[in-house]
């Protein structure tokens, strides 16, 4: 990925933004189920969370730097 090219960044953020929604969707799936392990789904929402840090970055990427 060209972290230059604003396209990319945007193609970047929508494709993790999709990723983040499964996984919300898959915790809930697994929170609702009474044998769920809640190791996994500690993984899960690290994981999450890891991607919201990772889109945050990205957008602030795609802000212009404004000159002092």
């Amino acid at each position: 990925m060209d972290t230059s090219n604003p396209s990319d960044i945007a193609q970047k953020i929508a494709e993790l933004r999709v990723e983040h929604r499964d996984l919300d969707d898959a915790i809930a799936r697994l929170i609702d189920d009474a044998d769920a392990d809640e190791v996994s789904i500690k993984r899960l929402k690290k994981r999450k969370l890891w991607l919201k840090d990772c889109i945050a970055r990205l957008e602030s990427a795609l802000i212009p730097d404004e000159p002092a």
